[in-house]
């Protein structure tokens, strides 16, 4: 995945799920295993960094609000 690649946080859960999934039931390939490790720690990454902004938002939009009320 490339920085410019846009994943929405569900889709990002969903793959992680899934690579999950195939891991508990072994059904991955050693030679993919480590790939999709790394392919994990950045969808990880990507739902962290997606959180983070959508938590500093609602903290703007919660101080707009309280400057609107004053």
């Amino acid at each position: 995945m490339t920085k410019k690649e846009e994943f929405s946080y569900q889709d990002a859960i969903t793959e992680i799920e899934t690579i999950l999934e195939k891991m508990e039931n072994e059904e991955l390939d050693v030679d993919v295993l480590s790939f999709q490790i790394k392919r994990v720690s950045q969808l990880i990454k990507l739902c962290r960094e997606k959180l983070h902004k959508t938590e500093q938002e609602v903290e703007k939009i919660l101080d707009e609000m309280e400057k609107e009320e004053e």
